[in-house]
């Protein structure tokens, strides 16, 4: 009895896991796109080694953005 207990917890466990990655996969692409979409970017300029450049500087203003309201 307690066995099927487990495993049920377990269970639910690793669906709000799936659950809790669909949403973070949702917000990462609805924010990637917005980005886009206010920086006017085309996508056929946006390779793997642009978007890392892109995103690379825009972590770097938020995170400097922070520290300074910080202050």
């Amino acid at each position: 009895m307690a066995q099927s207990s487990i495993q049920k917890q377990v269970a639910k466990l690793k669906d709000l896991s799936q659950k809790i990655k669909e949403e973070k996969n949702k917000i990462e692409q609805r924010l990637g796109k917005e980005i886009i979409n206010q920086a006017d970017l085309d996508y056929a300029d946006l390779s793997n080694d642009r978007i890392k450049i892109l995103a690379k500087k825009i972590a770097d203003l938020l995170k400097e953005n922070q520290s300074t309201n910080q202050l």
